[in-house]
């Protein structure tokens, strides 16, 4: 474009978070001239958050890497692709070879989530590795809402939705909507969702052990102790099924296990509970009360609840809760989303996995696969335990586990002990360091962008696709090019010599792209261009032909045509999830009345608006204004130990210390302090000079790897036992003569 051509306007999705916030970006003479909201999205309605900014630093980033990396004894040096990708492939099959097709594991970070050409081609990758040991974010975030699903209503991604437009009561535990914009709940502008259900006269109640953002807007806020939130949500249900009498309306024909529900939760009263959870029972009584008469009520609960040693029961509670209270598959309450690329219903060959649980355990602590993969707080144990079966060998995409996995520094020692390690990441961060070859791929800006996951996570059906806005450099690869590339090279590798068939196959995915699969799957899907419909049905060029998207609806009641159970039916009493309340008895046993103070606080985490997990910390416009890597404190708690507000401490837990500033403030829960996620950014050998200066403290520094929840693997992140003091003022100089 010349300097003189008049400025190009593109419409686009927003794919930094869940959100899909549609985005109106300009262009002048082939640059970014600015990014604002999109007025006409449908879904966003011209709502954006300050991270949408990012995408043309991330784009422009002089310190996002363009070529591939080779990691030499004298320091990194640019190898061709063609170099790269024999190489990997080769010393991934060799190790293969000699120790096991276990020997080779696989860790995926959350970007690839919101990436099309990811969600794609990455499960072919990692089919052909045919490994066990397959990790990802999955077992540090969502999982329990996963298991939940997949045991109660037979798909792993049949995850029930707040219809946060049309409820009139929503009680929202270990989640923050207002700085992570959703999370599992696709809601652009939540705040103004949120203030909608007041508006109609409802109201937001927000259970959680820190005054975050969202209970500062709520209607009431109540603390309860890290770890007990399954207490509080049975003695909710005792509530709502023995006070008073279940009622799941049209679902009571579709529904097993409701008598076994009840028995399970006649002990747990709310005074029986009150004293481990901190909540008084009056007031659990209350909030059950109003949960029960409003007209349409959702309980919602996230990471806070998902993360802690019991997050697999607080996630089925909290669906039981919906469909006893008669808020299951109901307008207002908690609903399924039929997603224009159905990952669930849709053609085999498109959806994802059903899921499944338990099938093989990882080798040195037994914990469960689920849906194909082990749980992360397992990986540095399989790399440093000796024997059959050791990872010997990593492939990272898009992931830093170093920083966002239980115990970083312990899984540093362990990628540092690798035969070989790969990477697929844009950036030379805590992880890729110890990867021999860096493949980078383009930038968000450079690849065209559909949401196949968050669109069956919304609050509304909407569709939309978001073309590139840049053509990718003469070296430039697409992160499924990459991937597609590793797994022919690899099978040509396991059958000894080019195989015609896989090679014509490798040819046509290259031709065909994701874009093609995408427009496949909107074909075949609920509202796809069918012989009858041909004009009118979904396909791609009809999204092309529609750049603010397309609005499908509000989410409708699907039940039981969209259950994915054998039978068509609810499992309300899944037997896992019922055998697991023996352990949440035997934590919390009657006549045990709360430890007394031994001077450990329990540690929660906390993210902002501003970032997005470990990934996003170079972007100099999101770390503007006060230090936010501080350690929220109680003012009784922090007086205890001589205190005040600004002071450095020293934090330790089992595993680690580090030492952070002290924010003294009354939003946290006696007892209880708050670092954020994703931080940490001072070890050597990076390639981030913004994160590097705002290098904070890493909360998984701190974060145990033995501490899971039992059922399922997830890391056990809230509630960590640690110690703060006052950290030892720094030695003054010598004076000098």
């Amino acid at each position: 474009m010349s300097a003189s051509a008049s400025p190009q306007v593109h419409y686009r999705t927003c794919n930094l978070c869940e959100a899909m916030c549609g985005l109106r970006i300009e262009l002048d003479a082939g640059r970014i001239a600015s990014i604002r909201g999109d007025a006409s999205d449908p879904f966003s309605r011209g709502h954006l958050c300050p991270k949408a900014l990012a995408l043309q630093y991330l784009h422009e980033d002089p310190d996002r890497l363009r070529t591939p990396l080779r990691r030499t004894a004298t320091g990194w040096e640019p190898v061709s692709w063609d170099v790269a990708l024999e190489e990997t492939a080769r010393r991934l099959h060799a190790i293969q070879r000699e120790h096991g097709r276990d020997a080779v594991g696989s860790y995926l970070g959350n970007p690839n989530v919101h990436n099309l050409g990811n969600m794609m081609f990455a499960p072919e990758l990692l089919r052909t590795l045919r490994s066990r040991n397959r990790f990802s974010a999955t077992s540090v975030d969502q999982l329990p809402h996963q298991l939940a699903a997949f045991l109660m209503f037979g798909h792993q991604l049949m995850v029930p939705i707040p219809d946060i437009d049309h409820t009139h009561y929503m009680l929202v535990l270990g989640a923050n909507p207002l700085a992570s914009n959703g999370s599992l709940m696709t809601a652009p502008d939540v705040r103004t969702r949120l203030r909608g259900i007041q508006q109609r006269g409802g109201k937001v109640v927000v259970m959680d052990p820190r005054r975050t953002e969202t209970a500062a807007i709520a209607d009431t806020h109540v603390f309860i102790r890290p770890g007990t939130d399954a207490l509080a949500l049975l003695a909710l249900l005792h509530v709502a099924v023995v006070e008073h009498a279940p009622r799941l309306g049209p679902l009571d024909a579709i529904t097993d296990g409701l008598e076994a529900v009840c028995a399970h939760v006649r002990d747990f009263t709310p005074e029986k509970v009150a004293p481990h959870t901190g909540v008084p029972a009056k007031t659990l009584r209350r909030i059950a009360r109003d949960f029960l008469s409003a007209r349409a009520a959702v309980c919602y609960g996230r990471v806070g609840l998902s993360t802690q040693a019991f997050g697999a029961l607080c996630q089925w509670l909290i669906n039981v809760l919906n469909v006893v209270s008669g808020n299951l598959d109901r307008q207002g309450g908690a609903m399924f989303t039929l997603p224009a690329f159905d990952i669930i219903g849709g053609p085999r060959a498109l959806a994802m996995s059903r899921g499944g649980f338990g099938r093989w355990k990882s080798r040195v602590r037994g914990l469960p696969e689920f849906a194909g993969e082990l749980p992360a707080a397992a990986m540095a144990e399989e790399m440093l335990t000796p024997g059959t079966g050791r990872v010997r060998a990593l492939l990272t995409v898009a992931g830093n586990p170093v920083l966002s996995t239980p115990n970083g520094a312990r899984l540093e020692q362990a990628l540092a002990g690798l035969d070989f390690m790969v990477s697929i990441d844009p950036y030379l961060n805590e992880t890729t360091r110890h990867a021999h070859f860096i493949l980078p791929p383009v930038s968000p800006l450079e690849r065209g962008h559909y949401d196949i996951a968050f669109h069956a996570l919304a609050v509304r059906n909407t569709a939309k696709y978001s073309p590139p806005l840049f053509e990718p450099g003469p070296d430039g690869r697409h992160d499924w090019q990459v991937l597609l590339a590793l797994q022919h090279r690899l099978e040509t590798l396991r059958k000894g010599r080019p195989s015609l068939r896989a090679t014509l196959k490798y040819q046509a995915l290259s031709r065909m792209g994701p874009e093609r699969l995408l427009d496949l799957g909107l074909r075949l899907g609920p509202y796809g261009a069918r012989k009858a419909q041909a004009k009118q049905g979904l396909s791609l060029a009809k999204l092309r032909a529609s750049p603010h998207g397309i609005d499908l609806g509000p989410l409708q009641p699907c039940l039981p045509r969209r259950l994915q159970t054998k039978e068509h039916r609810i499992h309300l009493a899944p037997e896992p999830l019922l055998a697991d309340l023996r352990r949440l008895r035997e934590s919390f046993p009657e006549t045990t009345a709360r430890p007394a103070d031994n001077g450990e606080l329990l540690l929660i985490g906390r993210r902002h608006l501003r970032d997005n997990n470990s990934w996003m910390h170079n972007v100099p416009g999101l770390l503007k204004g006060k230090p936010r890597c501080t350690l929220l404190m109680h003012p009784e708690d922090a007086a205890r130990r001589g205190l005040n507000d600004g002071m450095e401490a020293t934090v330790t837990s089992r595993v680690g210390t580090v030492t952070v500033p002290i924010q003294v403030t009354e939003e946290m829960m006696p007892g209880v302090v708050s670092l954020p996620h994703g931080y940490g950014h001072a070890r050597e050998g990076t390639r981030l000079p913004v994160a590097t200066a705002h290098a904070g403290a890493s909360h998984n520094d701190l974060t145990d790897e033995q501490a899971v929840d039992a059922l399922c693997g997830t890391a056990a992140f809230s509630g960590t036992p640690v110690r703060v003091l006052r950290a030892a003022a720094p030695e003054s100089a010598t004076p000098a003569g």
